[in-house]
């Protein structure tokens, strides 16, 4: 009988989850519109804050309304003790294709560095442009665009594992994130994203329904100073990550605490 009520609850809420991506697709496309035209006319920190807080504003409408018809429950809110900083940089695990628009719309300060692909979607690349994020085609353009957005006040939201996770808890970590930080000496905030749910997952298919509610719990870990030696910076990364990962208790409540703090560029 259980499972009969959980079938049949994820069928009432299938069809309006797949309503409300289609609205957000249709208004990412309206507001790319808007940005092609705006890109070329708006000076760059301009164009930058509008795009960015646009962005950040659609996402959490999105997830806002997505958890008030119950599909969703999302647990962002450490993250608003962040949205202010400057010149800082939050990275984060990547279970699932959602993770940047999670981080993003509690962030509107924030970049993300994307794949230069997605810079040329329709739904997609007008905005990122307008927002000034960063694409990766380029390492050494993507870590000069980095280190000066970081400088000049903005954040910079990445994944060091640089695609969703394949092997859990955690793929490998991939090297960019603490060369960044040493260039612009800015601190690396961790963040941990909790999930039960396959959806979107690496493997899992848009149009494949899951099961409901998708629950997703964001928690603060340790922030680490940039330091002269990367390489030995980004092993300890993944190792704290590891770590954390595999001593959590699977229905622990999250700790909406840091708590190692570096300073931050003022």
């Amino acid at each position: 009988m259980n499972r009969l009520l959980r079938l049949a609850l994820s069928m009432a809420l299938a069809l309006p989850l797949y309503v409300l991506l289609l609205l957000l697709g249709a208004v990412s496309l309206a507001w790319n519109l808007v940005a092609m035209l705006l890109h070329p006319l708006l000076p760059a920190p301009t164009g930058r804050a509008l795009g960015r807080w646009t962005i950040a504003r659609a996402y959490r409408v999105f997830w806002g309304v997505a958890s008030l018809c119950g599909m969703m429950r999302i647990d962002a809110d450490c993250l608003d003790a962040l949205r202010d900083e400057r010149g800082l940089i939050i990275v984060a695990n990547h279970p699932t294709m959602l993770d940047a628009l999670l981080l993003v719309a509690r962030l509107p300060r924030s970049a993300c560095i994307m794949k230069a692909d997605l810079m040329r979607n329709v739904f997609l690349g007008a905005g990122a442009r307008l927002a000034r994020y960063i694409r990766n085609d380029s390492a050494r353009t993507m870590i000069r665009l980095a280190v000066d957005d970081l400088r000049s006040g903005g954040q910079l939201v990445i994944f060091p594992e640089g695609t969703r996770t394949v092997t859990p808890p955690l793929n490998a970590f991939r090297p960019g994130v603490t060369l960044i930080a040493k260039l612009a000496q800015a601190p690396i905030q961790t963040v941990f994203i909790d999930t039960d749910s396959p959806y979107l997952a690496k493997g899992w298919p848009l149009w494949r329904v899951p099961p409901f509610p998708i629950v997703f719990r964001l928690r603060l870990g340790q922030r680490f100073s940039p330091s002269q030696d990367s390489d030995a910076l980004l092993r300890q990364i993944e190792h704290y990550y590891r770590q954390s990962m595999e001593q959590r208790a699977p229905h622990a409540q999250p700790a909406c605490q840091q708590t190692s703090r570096a300073p931050t560029l003022s």
